[in-house]
């Protein structure tokens, strides 16, 4: 009876690779091939044919490779939480957004997308973090990430810390170069520094700064809010060029304007997206660290992400979903949510 349904979770997940750990890209296996238009695509499985508690604990039930080459994108996990100020637990997260993606289909009728008739998609486990050393873990995921990058393929993160986005741009930037933000978060994670240390989750972006890994004017901050030690916070990101949108300014309103706006402003060039979970409001997404009040709605989420349909993206991270604090599971199931609809926003993806 058990190999009748590791045979039928075998087919369902798609041919060739097994739910081998790809924990910093090792080790190698047999990669997945695009190929031709006519080659067959890896897709999730329907709950018509396999039952959702069945199969392996990947993104989306997708097949799990250890090797980037042949895949278009990629759900890549990265358990790193040693880089938070508050509470811990989005080492944890990864894992938990994996298990709320059985619920995800494979088609988009909001917007028209059909990802996987359009591109070849893959989980490719964890990046192998080192949970003492957070200078080690962000050389590993840097490393692990020039990988992806350089085989072509457009990773999208689950965190994880927003410290891990620092590491993932240096990939980016050594292929790219500077490269535009969409950041979606509670905070600017632009700080100096904090008891004496200049990585963790609060400064990813002062060091991208410094290090030219941003095209500083198409980098836009959307959702900042909550108390700060000066009345002027946002001084840093104003002054090297960054648009800051407050919530305040996003309150009960849609954001198809703004982003309309953003779309000029990255024009054709490549884009990141860093969605940090804790710039909706906690009442939608209480799984966090670093919550803040009156924030950003998932509905307001849908229409920032996709309002990137059709741009250059390079990359995307969600992060900071923390499950310790999110009892019930709605947090990683908003967050597995907004990743699909990050995929569904590459380009290349056929729209109907």
């Amino acid at each position: 009876m058990l190999r009748r349904v590791a045979a039928g979770c075998a087919r369902a997940l798609g041919t060739g690779g097994g739910a081998r750990p790809a924990s910093g890209l090792s080790p190698p296996g047999r990669s997945a091939s695009s190929g031709s238009p006519d080659t067959p695509r890896n897709q999730p499985p329907s709950s018509e044919f396999l039952a959702r508690p069945v199969g392996v604990c990947s993104m989306m039930r997708l097949p799990v490779r250890a090797s980037p080459e042949g895949l278009d994108a990629a759900f890549v996990g990265v358990p790193l939480d040693i880089g938070t100020s508050n509470r811990p637990g989005a080492r944890f997260g990864p894992r938990r957004i994996r298990e709320e993606s059985v619920l995800l289909r494979t088609a988009n009728p909001s917007t028209g997308a059909l990802p996987f008739q359009s591109l070849m998609v893959a989980d490719l486990g964890d990046v192998n973090v080192n949970l003492y050393n957070l200078q080690d873990s962000c050389r590993l995921i840097r490393e692990a990430y020039e990988k992806i990058v350089a085989a072509g393929c457009i990773p999208l993160t689950l965190g994880g810390d927003h410290t891990i986005t620092y590491p993932i741009l240096q990939a980016m930037a050594k292929k790219h170069g500077p490269v535009g933000l969409l950041h979606v978060d509670a905070h600017t994670d632009t700080a100096d520094k904090a008891l004496g240390e200049k990585v963790y989750h609060g400064t990813p972006f002062r060091r991208c700064v410094d290090e030219g890994l941003l095209d500083c004017e198409r980098v836009v901050q959307v959702g900042i809010r909550g108390s700060a030690t000066t009345l002027d916070p946002y001084r840093y990101s104003r002054s090297q060029g960054f648009r800051v949108v407050l919530a305040e300014d996003c309150w009960m309103k849609s954001l198809v304007p703004l982003m309309a706006d953003v779309r000029r402003q990255m024009g054709g060039k490549p884009l990141y997206i860093s969605f940090d979970i804790d710039g909706l409001d906690p009442a939608y997404a209480p799984g966090t660290g670093t919550p803040e009040i009156a924030g950003l709605t998932p509905s307001q989420g849908l229409e920032i992400i996709r309002g990137c349909q059709g741009l250059n993206v390079v990359g995307c991270d969600l992060v900071e979903v923390s499950p310790p604090y999110d009892p019930f599971g709605n947090t990683a199931l908003l967050a597995a949510n907004l990743l699909f609809e990050m995929l569904c926003a590459l380009p290349k993806v056929t729209v109907v």
